[in-house]
Order: C-alpha cells, then structure tokens, then sequence
C-alpha cells in the first residue's frame, strides 16, 4: 500500500462543476497520431485512465477551419463529422473513472492555413511565426471577425459537450494560442479596446470564457492555459503581468492551467531542464485565486510532487512526458510500487513524433500509440508461446528490454554480457555532459530483471557461433549493439574518405572509453559531425570542458540539426558558444591531412583547410553483427543444436536512437512464438472514409 506521506496527491479536487478523483492531471500533450490515427489515441488515453490519471486531456485540438497548422495533424473540432472520434476518445478516458479534457486551439499567428487556403487572422497584422518561416502574414482580426471568433470558440465548445467532454482547455500558452497573441504585447499592437492596458489584451480571454461558461459552463469546467512568461523581452508577456492578469481575473475560469513561455521553455530535454524547473515562475500564483492550479515540470518524483501540492505551489501535479514514459505512475505510487514507476528520461523523442508528424515513440515506454495499433499494453504481456529458453546476447537497451519483457511471459531467460557492466551505449552515454537521467532505461530495466527468477545474467561472455550451438537454447536474440566509424562515412561520404595515418583521429567510442588527454590545453580539436542528432554537440562540449580549442564542422545548416526536433537545437547551440566552439556550419570535410582538415561548402564546393591537432569523428555507426552473421552462417547446424530461430534485433540490425533499440527488444519479446502474418501489415490502421463522389 501507498505511503501516508503521498496520501495528499490522492485528495479529491474539484474542478468547476466536476470533481477529480485526485491530483494526477494529464496535461495536453501530441502524439503524431491527431486526426490521421483516432483509434490509436484513443486507446493510448484509455490506457491512462486505467493507470489511475484523474484527469486526462487530448492534444492541442483546431477549433475553426480558419485557422490550421498543417503540416502538423493535430486533432480537429471543425464540424459535427468529427464529434465521432473525438467520442471515442473521451468514452476512454473515463471509462476508470478520469475527467475527459480537451484542449481547444485557434492559432493565429502560428497558422498558415496550407489545407484550408484561408487568410489567417490575429490580433495584429503580422507575418506567420512558424518553425519554418512560413511565407504568410495574417490579417488582423476586425470587430466582426473578433464576434465570429467568439462565437467559434462557443460551438466548439457545445460540440465538446457532445463529444463527452467533461472540460475544455483554452490554448493560450507556448506561443501558440490566440489567447497568449492577444495578452503579448509582441503579437497585440491593437489601439482600440483590445489592445494597450493589459486589461484591455484580456477582454478577449474574458469574452470567450464567459460566452463559453453561458453555453455549457453548467456541465463543463472551462480551463485555461496561459504562459508563465515569454521571455522575449519588454514586449512579451512577462510572469508579472501573467501574475497581474491571474489576479485581475481571479474566478475567470475554473482552473489555471500554467506553462513556460515558449515549447521550447516548457518542454525541455533533461540536458538542460531539472525537474520542476518552472516552480519558481509559478510559486505564489495559487495565492491570486481562489480556483486550482496546474503546473507542469517533468514530474517524476513523487516525494517532490506531494511537496508541491503540500506547499500550497501546485492543486494538480501536471505531467505530459513522464504520463507517456508510464501511465500507470499514479497506480503504482498509489500501490507503493515506486521502484516499478519507469520515470521519464527527458530525451524528448515523444516530441520528435508530432515534429515530423510521424507515430510517437518513447524511450522508456515502447507501448507508447502501439496500445491500438498491436494490442500491447504497458503493464501486461501476451502469454508464453509453445517454447521455454531464450538466449539474450547483448545487454545494451534492446536486450535488457528483450530480456525483461520475454521473462514476464514466461520464458527462461539467459542474458549474455561481453562487459561487466549492465546498459550498453547507454552506460556509456550517461557519463557524458546533460545525459544522466538516460541512466533510468538502464536502471528500471535492471531493477526489473532483478525480480525475476526466470532470469540469469551473464558478464564477461563475448560469445562465439560455436559457444551458441553449444548452449542449447531454443530462440536467440542477437543485441550485440554497434560502434562509431573512424573513416568518414555518413551522409557526406558513402566511401572512406581520405585520411592520412599520422593524424589522430577519434570517435566517440573513444571519448567514452577516455582514450584522450584529459587535458587539451593548447590544443586544437575539430569535431566533424555528419550525424546531426545530440552526440556532435555532447563531443564538442567534451572537447571544450577538455580545454581544446573547439572548430565544430557540420554540413547542415544547424547544429545538432535533428535535435530540432527534440526542442533542444537552440539550446545546444548557446550552450557551445557559450563554452568557446567555433562553429562552422554548411561544410563539410573532404580530407584529412597531417596537421589539418580540408573543408568544402556544401552549396559553391570552394574549399579551405582548417589547421588542428585531432579530428573527433562523428559520423554513421557499423552494426556489430559479426555473431549474427557467423550463426546465420551455420544455419544448416541449428536442428542439431535445437536452435529454432536466431534474430538480430536493436543497433546490430540497424543503428538508431536508443528509443528505436527499447522497441526492437519489445517487439522481438512480443512477437516471439506468435504465428506468422506472411505478407499481412504487423499493425492496424485506419483509412479515411471515402466521401460521396
């Protein structure tokens, strides 16, 4: 049973006409799913109700034609045809008892319009704030247009009591929402009554809410989301004014809802935000109303959200990213199983999903969008099939998930370590600068292994195809992992390119394995990265703190390039220039000569050599598969040996980031044993209903 000092996190709210059953609040967050893959988000919020969320909430959902953010496939509320799926997904989020929330968003000056083709409209006339610098300006909203957007808000608002809706969020945070255009200063430059004071950029807000709370206020909580501070300088909306506006609307809605700034602020990587980061922004707002407050933070810690709750910061310990890594975390801190919580990592790959508008994935949770789509559910597994024994080669994240997950369906399990250490990269990659809380896949999976009995670990055992035969396991699961390449190839070189032998070159293998001076006073590094996701800038950091002179040369445009994606791109970026890099962006390296590397441009090709003492490699990874390959080999020998199937699985079938390895080792511990689908798709989706020709 739970702990009496969490019992606090357990007391019912309430919120508005309903009551949650406790603190728990599951925030709106993205899942790369919005209106192409209903069921799969549906299925996804259920299984957070049955992990005993008390309140749980779609993503950012479009509220008006008029303003859409495509590429982006958010949820929509344009017409009465979407109420359906919009249906199924609150059915689930109640079905154990959660209050169903969805977020209602008009983008404004974040809307484009590409599908509709409508002029956008905002407060001002001002260009389109996008991630990619969209070519498009918005109008700005006329009194007319102001009365038709009130009314907008207000059948969305009716059709989100249809839906089943027990509250509605209204999206005025991270930069996004109309609400945060008209309160900012920076977006609002109106003169009329909209505009100016900051009581006349909250008429709009007060307009909405009370239109709203006539129309459905007495079976719907009305919610709002507002920046705790743009950080953007004397124009934006600063946390004093967000403290002003809360107090002059004090009983406005039924809850506050309060966010960073910018997504960005909000939503940071581990790399640069600590749990509860926003505590300070946010600490004393409670005191200006009398309705509950929401704050988020990346709470893992269940001894740190009690004591904001305890300390009269927060009434809801909001939580997006650690929801997704386990939505069972309120289940089990209420069962006093804390040690099972698999807390969130703050890698933000959960982001990455809706970024590129793809299927969400997290790293420490690989069920994640996949309830639906495969029927895999967090918490249980499918049962054991027709065999008993299951050698794990590789205890890197593939194979400590392969390992974990075979082991509670069933199977004997043998896990073979070549190291003495648990984690594979990733006890590697924790040691580097920002990158500890990665430790937690390491650490949860051997936690979890520990428990079993059905589980033998195995460290020095760098395994040979004859040794396998040897064993006489039924199944073998090859997670022997990968190691950076030292000559080049990547992206820019699909062949070794041309290195002379005197110069020293590493890798990252070799930073991690400490292979380098300690100390690089006085000399000069140049890491080549042509990998463009975090680990350039972590080697270039390393260099720095090292005392070399950094030259970072990278054929993107951006460093780090793909961490884009991840909300982090801009914060690596300071964080190098910061600590002295030299960065050189749109060149790419053509050879590496005794004493110096050779740049090109990447667009004229006009090159120039850059003087250096080492070269820090990071470019494409090589799979060790060799065992695989030897076994695959001596496929002729596996009857003899009752080796019924022999899989490559995590970085030794493909390098990727450690997400895609937890989910190969999942998919490989649930697939096992079941039947073959020949040619079938190994997941569900859903088509787009064919209208009427």
């Amino acid at each position: 049973m739970r702990d009496n000092k969490y019992d606090i996190l357990f007391e019912p709210v309430r919120i508005g006409p309903h009551i949650a059953k406790n603190r728990f609040y599951q925030v709106p967050h993205c899942n790369g799913g919005g209106y192409r893959d209903p069921s799969a988000a549906a299925a996804m919020r259920g299984i957070k109700s049955e992990g005993g969320w008390g309140v749980i909430f779609t993503e950012q959902t479009e509220m008006h034609h008029t303003s859409e953010i495509t590429p982006f496939i958010e949820l929509r509320l344009w017409e009465d045809k979407d109420i359906p799926g919009l249906r199924r997904m609150s059915d689930a989020m109640k079905v154990h008892g959660a209050l169903a929330g969805i977020q209602l968003a008009y983008s404004g000056i974040n809307g484009p319009n590409f599908y509709t083709k409508e002029v956008p409209l905002a407060p001002s006339a001002l260009p389109i704030r996008t991630f990619t610098n969209d070519p498009v300006q918005a109008r700005a909203l006329d009194k007319q247009d102001i009365k038709n957007l009130r009314r907008w808000f207000v059948n969305a608002a009716k059709r989100s009591k249809i839906a089943g809706f027990d509250l509605i969020c209204l999206y005025g945070a991270h930069g996004f929402g109309i609400f945060q255009h008209f309160l900012s200063r920076a977006t609002n430059q109106r003169t009329d009554e909209y505009g100016g004071s900051l009581e006349n950029r909250s008429r709009f807000a007060r307009e909405v809410v009370e239109d709203i709370k006539e129309a459905v206020g007495d079976t719907t909580a009305i919610t709002m989301r507002v920046s705790l501070d743009e950080t953007i300088g004397e124009l934006g909306f600063s946390n004093a004014e967000v403290r002003e506006f809360v107090e002059m609307n004090a009983n406005l809605p039924d809850l506050w809802d309060l966010a960073q700034g910018t997504w960005e602020d909000c939503s940071g990587p581990s790399r640069f935000k600590e749990e509860g980061a926003q505590e300070i922004l946010v600490k004393g707002i409670r005191e200006l109303s009398s309705k509950p407050v929401v704050g988020v933070g990346r709470f893992t810690s269940p001894d740190v959200m009690a004591r904001m709750v305890r300390q009269g910061v927060l009434d809801f310990i909001g939580c997006a990213r650690p929801s997704i890594a386990d939505p069972f975390l309120p289940k089990k801190i209420e069962e006093g199983r804390i040690e099972d919580i698999r807390e969130c990592i703050g890698c933000n790959i959960c982001i990455t999903g809706d970024m590129t508008m793809s299927i969400s994935r997290c790293t420490q949770n690989p069920t994640f969008m996949e309830e639906w789509r495969k029927g895999w559910h967090p918490e249980r597994m499918n049962a054991k099939g027709d065999s008993n024994t299951v050698l794990v080669v590789g205890a890197g994240p593939a194979g400590l998930e392969a390992t974990r997950a075979l082991s509670l369906r069933g199977y004997d399990v043998t896990l073979a370590e070549a190291t003495t250490t648990l984690g594979g990269r990733v006890a590697r990659e924790r040691l580097l600068p920002g990158l500890s809380a990665w430790g937690r896949v390491v650490d949860y999976r051997q936690y979890q292994i520990s428990q079993r009995t059905n589980v033998e670990t195995y460290f020095d055992s760098r395994l040979t195809a004859e040794d396998v035969l040897g064993f006489g396991f039924e199944h073998v699961a090859i997670a022997t992992g990968s190691h950076w390449r030292r000559d080049g190839v990547a992206r820019q070189h699909v062949v070794p390119m041309p290195i002379d032998p005197s110069m020293t070159v590493w890798t990252p293998d070799d930073i991690m394995a400490k292979v380098h001076p300690e100390n690089l006073s006085g000399k000069t590094v140049v890491v080549y990265d042509d990998d463009h996701y975090y680990m350039g800038g972590v080697m270039a950091e390393v260099m720095a703190k090292a005392g070399a002179k950094v030259i970072l040369v990278t054929s993107s445009a951006y460093v780090s390039d793909w961490t884009r994606n991840t909300l982090e791109q801009g914060a690596i970026h300071v964080r190098l220039d910061d600590l002295g890099v030299d960065i050189r962006l749109n060149r790419g390296v053509t050879a590496i000569r005794a004493g110096e590397v050779e740049t090109n441009c990447v667009y004229t090709g006009k090159r120039s050599a850059i003087g250096c003492d080492a070269v820090l490699m990071v470019a494409s990874r090589t799979s060790e598969d060799q065992l695989f390959n030897d076994l695959i080999a001596r496929q002729g020998d596996w009857p003899d040996a009752g080796i019924k199937s022999v899989k490559i699985i995590g970085d030794a079938a493909a390098p990727a980031p450690i997400a895609w390895a937890t989910y190969a080792g999942h998919r490989y511990a649930r697939e096992l044993d079941t039947p073959d689908i020949g040619d079938d798709l190994p997941f569900r989706r859903e088509v787009t209903q064919l209208e009427p020709a």
